[in-house]
């Protein structure tokens, strides 16, 4: 029988002195060091990097590792002791803990914060009211026919791949249905795409910044990013672009032609003609990602990128999710036939295929898209003014320059704060994320925020205050409680 879960005994853990000394900054940075060292010890308890209930070094092995006198560890100690951040037990030594009443008190509110917050981490819109029912009520009877079938469609639903077929077709790039695969999304589709056309250490060229989770899908398929600068003002040095291709020869690029997000720019007609010139004399595939093509706010849309030059190996992938709706999981891809089939094969690995629903939705509220973008368009055009007017009303030495499309600013914030900002930002109600998450290195635009104008007029103006609030704030490290780091 084993022991009951209530009563089984704790494995001691001991944090190592050169471990801990990793974690902390040095003594001599700030004075008196040992309440300096104290605070940060703190911080590391609550943000859920330093563990309850481990052992603490010894004072003596900490003093050495940090190159301190050990007058200053015990004193340490002892203010953790105090704080409620440590105990000791007789011949046992010194413990993390978690201090009764307060300090559960400010995770709790910092949670509860994160939960009700403003969110400004995803710019995605939402549905206008009533367009999902009068779809719904569309789709009901196409469902019947349906339901007689096994319902699995790898390729996706044939009526579907035919409407975005035409889609593309209309826009200057003709396509048939076969070379159509839809997805969950354009995230699925771009991870179905490095799943087969890559391998672990492979390169892929992609733009610095780019889209925080097309990065991460990069890290997991162990992909090594090389990168090509971007900017709101400039966009892409082509030149760059050309000279990275060929001396490179990644296996992969991944671009976001129109409305670049974050920076908001688009690529010229000639830089686009250029770098597909380029890819193909280097053999790379090319990942178009337009899910932002269809938000111009100032003029038209640009036509597809893949149309600009040869696309034997250009993979175009969209989404409904950012000019319709996110919730329907709805996604597409573009390319060559035959790897069209390839992916559909590596697809049923994983799910199969998608939603029949979902499918019967997207289709149903296409035919809508010239009406809702229109209104939508108009909406997000007012909503991009009342952030500009309100963020240069309370904060008017950040800068930006106004994208003609897409859903969000790129603001340079003067300084390197954008990550305690964003944990302050959380304390006064507003969830956003520091541009550093945007970055293929660590340590990169730590002076930006991307900041969304999804938002109503009234909910913007809000957000702005409050996000000058808190850049009012003492700029210090602030305690908070782990928390996940989702952008959309």
């Amino acid at each position: 029988m084993g022991v009951a879960a209530g009563h089984r005994e704790r494995t001691p853990r001991t944090m190592g002195a050169r471990q801990l000394a990793a974690l902390l900054p040095d003594p001599a940075l700030a004075r008196p060091a040992y309440r300096h060292l104290a605070r940060v010890i703190g911080e590391l308890i609550l943000d859920g990097r330093l563990a309850l209930h481990v052992r603490l070094p010894a004072e003596r092995e900490l003093a050495v590792a940090l190159g301190t006198s050990r007058t200053t560890v015990t004193a340490l100690y002892d203010l953790l002791r105090e704080n409620g951040f440590a105990h000791s037990r007789q011949g046992s030594g010194t413990w993390t803990a978690l201090p009764q009443g307060r300090a559960a008190k400010g995770v709790s509110r910092l949670l509860a914060a994160e939960d009700t917050a403003i969110d400004l981490a995803r710019a995605a819109p939402t549905l206008p009211e009533g367009t999902l029912a009068d779809a719904l009520a569309e789709v009901t009877p196409r469902l019947a026919g349906y339901a007689d079938t096994p319902g699995y469609h790898p390729y996706g639903i044939p009526e579907l791949r035919s409407a975005l077929a035409a889609r593309f077709t209309a826009r200057g790039l003709a396509t048939t249905p076969e070379q159509i695969l839809v997805t969950a999304g354009a995230q699925h589709a771009l991870s179905l795409v490095l799943a087969l056309l890559s391998e672990p250490g492979d390169r892929i060229m992609v733009e610095n910044p780019s889209y925080p989770n097309a990065l991460e899908a990069m890290r997991r398929a162990r992909l090594r990013t090389v990168s090509v600068p971007v900017t709101d003002d400039a966009g892409l040095d082509i030149g760059i672009v050309e000279s990275t291709l060929r001396h490179t020869a990644p296996q992969l690029a991944y671009l976001i032609p129109d409305f670049h997000n974050p920076t908001g720019h688009v690529m010229p007609a000639d830089a686009r003609a250029a770098t597909l010139h380029a890819a193909s004399r280097s053999g790379t595939w090319l990942i178009a990602d337009e899910t932002l093509t269809d938000l111009a706010l100032d003029g038209a849309p640009p036509p597809p990128f893949a149309a600009h030059g040869p696309a034997a190996q250009v993979i175009t992938v969209g989404s409904l999710s950012k000019t319709h709706w996110a919730g329907l999981r709805i996604g597409w891809l573009r390319a060559p036939a035959r790897l069209v089939t390839e992916l559909a094969a590596q697809r049923v690995a994983s799910d199969m295929g998608g939603s029949v629903i979902d499918q019967l939705l997207a289709l149903a509220l296409l035919p809508r898209g010239d009406d809702l973008l229109r209104d939508r368009l108009t909406r997000l055009r007012a909503q991009r003014a009342a952030l500009i007017e309100e963020l240069g009303r309370h904060v008017p030495h950040w800068s930006w320059h106004t994208p003609p499309g897409g859903l969000s600013l790129w603001v340079d914030l003067g300084a390197p704060v954008a990550s305690d900002l964003a944990e302050r930002a959380l304390a006064h109600g507003v969830r956003i994320e520091s541009g550093a998450y945007f970055a293929t290195d660590p340590g990169l635009f730590e002076n930006r925020l991307r900041i969304p104008y999804t938002l109503p007029e009234a909910t913007l103006r809000e957000s702005a205050q409050r996000l000058a609030r808190a850049a009012a704030d003492d700029p210090g490290p602030t305690p908070t409680a782990s928390r996940t780091h989702w952008i959309a």
